[in-house]
């Protein structure tokens, strides 16, 4: 099966806090999923996102069995991340 791939960065100081925000959101909707430390992931019906907090960026990477998948689940990350992260003005570049 060809996995489609895609990475975001969001530039920002707390990136684990946003990270940690971010799965813990989607784990309380009964989906699989954790943080430990500086990384994450959260299993979706469409794939699996996962995430990475450096000192200045929250990297994200989703990864699903097709490009419309990878779209969709993008979409849902950053929505997410850019609400949560209002205050601070979060935008998320993708590759």
């Amino acid at each position: 099966m060809t996995e489609f791939t895609s990475v975001g960065r969001s530039a920002t100081d707390r990136a684990s806090r946003y990270g940690s925000q971010l799965v813990k959101h989607f784990t309380h909707k009964d989906l699989e999923g954790s943080w430990e430390d500086t990384r994450g992931f959260v299993r979706f019906s469409l794939g699996l996102a996962s995430f990475e907090a450096l000192d200045d960026a929250l990297v994200m990477r989703v990864e699903c069995s097709s490009e419309e998948d990878v779209a969709r689940l993008r979409d849902v990350v950053e929505r997410h991340l850019v609400r949560f992260g209002t205050r601070d003005e979060l935008t998320v570049t993708w590759s």
